[in-house]
């Protein structure tokens, strides 16, 4: 890779104009740096297409110097993944300028969105037409479609509909020598060899620039049901879900745990909230309930009743409006900001075995507390899903540097949990630059061999967002871990997860 020459720089300057090329440093320095404030880098320039040939061309006039480029959407990553490093080598490509919905048609249920429309926005379009996007998260204000796309993002509603995945029907794509992979077409059956597509959904831009996506809209659906529940444990939380997906079937699209700890967080740091519920309880759930056709609240207060006889559910309640409903939603999504107030953690976005969530999830708790005197787990989300944010905030008292002498030891030992019970190290985030080092020393052979050997066949200069989700070939340029540690459970003398280990001893290992 290599800085752009002034002859690059002056081609893209005309080519773009002064609203798409821009090298002042006060411009670029809110996109140098990520969402977290833990990342900061440098570019040469900051270049903002307004159209697909726009980036084509960029792309192409980059590959024949080989430039590195970092393609960003809203800037909301949480691991890193759109923030270039310190070099000032990389371009830095915007894509927000690029933000039109080409198509929105209700009838055959497909929007096709450039890369830079904001989620808020496509959900506010597909409602004036009776429709609706089912993937929404806390950044829905700054999050782009580009940006979905190439984490695969989640959110709150995978539980019915899945990830960004499941709902991207076609894509566009700048690929790495410039080349223009037009794959809008939303084909139901299309049998020619490998998903070019489904590849760019996750790459985090290291295999190109996603410049549009065909997404699948849904019916916008009858009455919306909110409840708040008080729960014993995990596991009374999870038998719980089953028993409304067995009542409601798909019409559950949330279902959100939330420890104790987590909502007096909430309470204390968040202006104008309180408690659903009289009383404390353990854990608490948040359920949203969206019926296909007609109300759903009659149904979903028949489960609560069920589950308070039979002594499941501590207390519960259902949100008499919709003020009432988005105070609620307000008490989870205000988790992160109330802990980021109260002191520093070590965050981690996991995920294991729907089934055996419930246990890892306390296991791993005590396991983890034990093992680092006076840390206390904040593990929270997507119980449904199988994917918590299962983080560990300092011991009373510490600052952020708590965070730069422990937290790369309290994430390998976490890291290491997930990884015993067949886990995932990265549930909706991505790899980014966050967790390069750690996905090289967990990641597998056979994944990890096949993911740089697809980077080298489409990217082979390397120059599509250098230093993200792919790791080196040499393990060793990251040394950030022991690699010869023994295990957490032997460091806490403890190996708490014999009864979700027995049942993932019976089911083939998945690197």
């Amino acid at each position: 890779m290599a800085y752009p020459s002034s002859a690059l720089l002056d081609k893209l300057a005309v080519r773009l104009g002064p609203k798409g090329f821009s090298r002042d440093r006060d411009a670029m320095a809110p996109w140098l740096s990520d969402w977290r404030g833990r990342y900061h880098g440098a570019a040469a320039a900051l270049l903002s297409p307004a159209a697909t040939a726009e980036v084509v061309d960029i792309v192409r006039l980059c590959a024949e110097e080989r430039v590195p480029i970092v393609p960003q959407g809203g800037n909301s990553s949480m691991v890193g993944g759109a923030t270039p490093d310190d070099s000032g080598e990389a371009l830095l490509v915007s894509l927000r300028r690029m933000n039109r919905i080409r198509q929105l048609d209700a009838e055959a249920g497909i929007a096709v969105c450039e890369a830079g429309v904001i989620l808020q926005n496509l959900h506010e379009a597909a409602l004036a037409q009776g429709r609706r996007f089912p993937l929404t998260l806390g950044a829905k204000g700054s999050a782009t479609v580009g940006g979905l796309v190439s984490t695969n993002a989640g959110g709150t509603q995978v539980l019915r509909f899945g990830n960004m995945r499941k709902l991207v029907l076609g894509i566009e794509a700048v690929l790495p020598d410039g080349s223009l992979f037009d794959g809008l077409t939303a084909l139901k059956k299309d049998n020619r060899g490998y998903d070019l597509g489904q590849l760019m959904v996750g790459a985090e831009g290291t295999l190109g620039v996603v410049t549009a996506a065909s997404l699948k809209l849904v019916p916008a659906g009858g009455a919306r049901t909110v409840a708040w529940a008080g729960v014993a444990t995990p596991a009374a939380a999870a038998a719980l879900l089953r028993r409304a997906e067995e009542a409601l079937g798909d019409s559950v699209e949330s279902f959100e745990l939330v420890p104790d700890s987590s909502l007096a967080l909430v309470l204390a740091h968040i202006a104008g909230t309180r408690a659903p519920l009289e009383g404390t309880h353990p854990w608490h759930v948040l359920i949203e309930a969206v019926a296909s056709a007609g109300p759903s609240g009659d149904a979903l207060a028949a489960v609560l009743e069920d589950a308070l006889s039979a002594g499941l559910v501590r207390d519960a309640t259902i949100a008499a409006s919709e003020a009432q409903a988005a105070q609620f939603w307000r008490l989870r999504d205000s988790i992160s900001e109330a802990e980021k107030k109260d002191g520093p953690a070590a965050k981690h976005d996991i995920s294991v075995a729907v089934a055996d969530m419930p246990v890892f999830v306390v296991r791993a708790a005590d396991a983890v507390e034990r093992r680092f005197a006076g840390t206390r787990v904040n593990a929270f989300g997507h119980l449904g899903d199988g994917n918590i944010h299962f983080n560990v905030r300092a011991p009373a008292g510490e600052d952020e540097s708590w965070v730069a002498r422990e937290g790369e030891a309290v994430t390998a030992f976490v890291h290491d949990l997930v990884t015993d019970a067949g886990g995932s190290i990265s549930a909706e985030h991505g790899i980014g630059q966050m967790k390069v080092a750690e996905f090289a020393r967990l990641g597998g052979e056979a994944r990890l061999g096949a993911l740089r050997a697809i980077k080298r066949a489409l990217d082979p200069n390397s120059i599509m967002n250098p230093g993200k989700l792919v790791p080196p070939m040499d393990p060793a340029q990251h040394p950030l871990f022991d690699q010869a540690q023994d295990g957490p459970f032997d460091q806490a003398q403890d190996r708490p997860f014999d009864q979700a280990q027995d049942r993932l001893a019976e089911k083939p290992h998945r690197p």
